[in-house]
């Protein structure tokens, strides 16, 4: 009762009196004597009236409530200070006042989830405010501080809501400040021991906090800690990002490479690494080797399923359609090396579906490339006038020969 009456005070007179002036407000809100209750409740009464409160007077009450917080010694008064702590971040929030980052940051720290805190609300709210105030002195602190959150999996109910409201404040701070730093934090927010809702919002933001994050997903792609689930679904993200192809194109080389070494025996990640390699390679033929590590990679794709009893004849057709689309010296010259093993093949054995399957492919790829190899075309040539081969085996060289203009 004693609160309400002050804060109808508060309001009439400081209405009445005052105006705009903010000095009654200030007064009243930095007296040495005055409780939290009493402090919040001038807080309330100017977010109720016409008073056009600045961020300069926020920001000095953020200072104040700071320095009072050692006061803080009943459940009542931390929760008083909780919500003034809301009140004055929201503020400095709206009026983008980055004078405050520090103590806006401070309040974080001081209404930290793992501590004393009654709820997430003041930190969250002091988080989201370093974003909106552009505090980008800050961002190793949020970054470090999510970090910790994504690598802690709570199991308390009441602690893990409290948590993840402050993983929400980290998420919108550091989409906000767009520094490329923020990327792997987020992006394993996502993907982290949290409810769907929040690993949405997580989602949400990794696109608009950097345009190009390739140096951040090549190292996660690249870290052997990192299961090919991981990688798997961080290769995914690249193509929600606003990078370049040349940026595409080194993120691409990458995962095909770490598709081939990565070593295990599990087989479902065995398969993910199959699909990490196979979007690779179609991400490759779209916007080129960014190096020579492109071609040794995709001679392993084509051989490596050749000789297996059971080939992915998806990963070889991608695999020749790209080198097909490269159309450089390097990537003819495996076309060529390709077809005179399967050449060899057809003299020798054994010669059944798969080979036949994959002899197709290759005359057809190579008569598409456009090449004008001199060794190209006298294979072919030999293959059209081999009486080993089938008449429509030999028709297939013919008509590769008409494509090259030969």
């Amino acid at each position: 009762m004693k609160r309400i009456l002050l804060f109808l005070v508060i309001i009439i007179f400081g209405m009445t009196a005052f105006g705009q002036d903010m000095s009654y407000y200030t007064s009243e809100y930095m007296r040495v004597d005055g409780t939290f209750a009493e402090r919040l409740g001038v807080l309330e009464a100017i977010q109720d009236s016409q008073v056009a409160a600045t961020g300069e007077f926020y920001h000095e009450a953020l200072k104040f409530l700071l320095l009072r917080a050692p006061d803080i010694t009943r459940n009542t008064e931390q929760l008083d200070a909780e919500k003034s702590a809301v009140i004055i971040c929201q503020a400095l929030a709206a009026d983008k006042y980055t004078a405050a980052a520090l103590e806006v940051w401070q309040t974080a720290v001081l209404f930290d989830v793992t501590g004393n805190a009654n709820d997430a609300n003041a930190m969250r709210a002091a988080l989201v405010t370093l974003g909106q105030i552009d505090a980008k002195d800050f961002v190793p602190h949020i970054v470090q501080r999510l970090n910790d959150f994504n690598t802690h999996n709570v199991r308390n109910p009441v602690q893990r809501a409290r948590n993840q409201s402050a993983v929400i404040g980290c998420v919108s701070a550091l989409e906000a400040l767009n520094d490329i730093s923020g990327y792997r934090p987020v992006f394993f927010a996502s993907i982290g021991p949290y409810d769907l809702a929040v690993r949405e919002i997580a989602a949400n933001a990794l696109p608009n906090i950097v345009d190009d994050p390739s140096e951040v997903i090549i190292n996660i792609i690249q870290n052997q800690d990192n299961d090919p689930q991981i990688k798997l679904t961080v290769w995914r993200e690249m193509f929600r990002t606003k990078m370049p192809d040349s940026s595409k194109a080194k993120v691409a080389a990458v995962a095909l490479d770490i598709g081939w070494i990565f070593q295990t025996q599990n087989r479902n990640f065995q398969t993910l690494l199959r699909e990490l390699r196979k979007g690779a390679i179609d991400t490759i033929r779209q916007v080129g080797a960014a190096d020579d590590s492109v071609y040794t990679n995709l001679e392993k794709s084509y051989n490596n399923n050749y000789i297996n009893s059971n080939p992915d004849y998806d990963e070889i057709m991608k695999t020749l359609n790209t080198l097909t689309a490269l159309r450089t010296d390097q990537s003819i010259e495996l076309l060529h090396k390709f077809l005179r093993d399967v050449n060899g093949r057809r003299r020798s054995g054994p010669w059944g579906n798969k080979e036949r399957r994959i002899f197709e492919w290759l005359v057809s790829c190579i008569g598409v490339s456009g090449t004008q190899s001199v060794e190209i075309r006298l294979l072919l040539t030999t293959i059209q006038r081999n009486t080993v081969y089938t008449p429509q085996e030999r028709n297939m060289a013919a008509n590769a020969l008409k494509a090259l203009g030969y």
